[in-house]
């Protein structure tokens, strides 16, 4: 007797976890959903042309020139330094290119950057840019990126070319 109970419970307790689960599959829903990526042309920037203050004279006391960045910059100087008629003279020049009507960030150098002739030293810093900060790239996903500075010229600054690097980074927005 105590197996036909034992055996009647079972089956019971087996036709209960059938329904259980015949119930939950028919509460049960499924749907999908979409997944996308879109891959855009990675920003880059190339130079065109580098920054040039042009020939400088000093006279005695400490000066700087200014060189405005612009498609048509403008040289100008403070202090002791005379411009002298240089044909060099421009600002740096650069070619940002990416995805099509973008904007980026444009970061410039912070600190000052020192130029070179041997020995000898100056700085250039407070460097500007047009467009300034942020650009935005052309429907055909280009721009002109000028750059200018101000170069500190010292008071019995040594005659010589003097040459120096700055880094210029762009990144998208």
């Amino acid at each position: 007797m105590k197996k036909i109970i034992l055996a009647v419970a079972l089956v019971t307790c087996l036709g209960g976890m059938a329904v259980a689960t015949a119930f939950a599959q028919q509460n049960a829903a499924t749907t999908s959903a979409n997944a996308s990526a879109n891959i855009v042309t990675a920003i880059s920037i190339s130079k065109t042309a580098d920054l040039d203050f042009g020939d400088i004279v000093t006279g005695g006391t400490t000066g700087t020139v200014l060189l405005t960045a612009s498609a048509t910059p403008a040289r100008s100087s403070t202090g002791g330094t005379t411009l002298a008629n240089s044909t060099t003279v421009g600002d740096a020049v650069f070619t940002v290119s990416g995805q099509g009507s973008s904007t980026y960030a444009i970061t410039l150098p912070s600190s000052p950057v020192t130029l070179t002739s041997g020995a000898n030293s100056m700085t250039v810093d407070t460097f500007t840019s047009s467009p300034n900060a942020t650009g935005t790239l052309s429907g055909g996903g280009t721009q002109t990126l000028y750059v200018g500075a101000t170069l500190n010229v010292g008071a019995a600054q040594a005659s010589g070319t003097y040459t120096g690097t700055f880094s210029v980074t762009v990144t998208y927005n």
